[in-house]
């Protein structure tokens, strides 16, 4: 069974699709969502959105906003949807900041 997850935007609509469980930073905490949940209107914090699709975990920065829950459909509207971050440029800027970071130490020491 699957939940059909909606996550708009003033500007556009981010997500609409299948999913098969969401974790939801509300204003009260986080929140697990799977199929056949009970109805909920609740606001959404500041925080990460997980989706589940299978075996697979995406994540999504969420700006606050709104969720409704009821008949297998959640419906997000949020103030904005936080930028994508692309794993390799991540990936290096951790790399470089790590490198930096061990130079800075080692300069101390001398």
């Amino acid at each position: 069974m699957t939940l059909n997850l909606c996550v708009l935007t003033p500007n556009r609509i981010v997500w609409d699709s299948e999913v098969k469980e969401i974790i939801l930073s509300t204003n009260s905490g986080q929140i697990g969502v799977l199929p056949n949940h009970a109805p909920i209107a609740t606001a959404v914090d500041i925080g990460i959105l997980r989706i589940r699709l299978n075996d697979q975990w995406l994540t999504m920065a969420l700006m606050g906003g709104f969720a409704r829950i009821g008949n297998n459909e959640i419906t997000i509207l949020v103030n904005d949807k936080g930028c994508d971050i692309d794993p390799q440029e991540a990936q290096q800027a951790l790399e470089i900041t790590e490198t930096n970071l061990r130079k800075a130490k080692g300069k101390r020491q001398i």
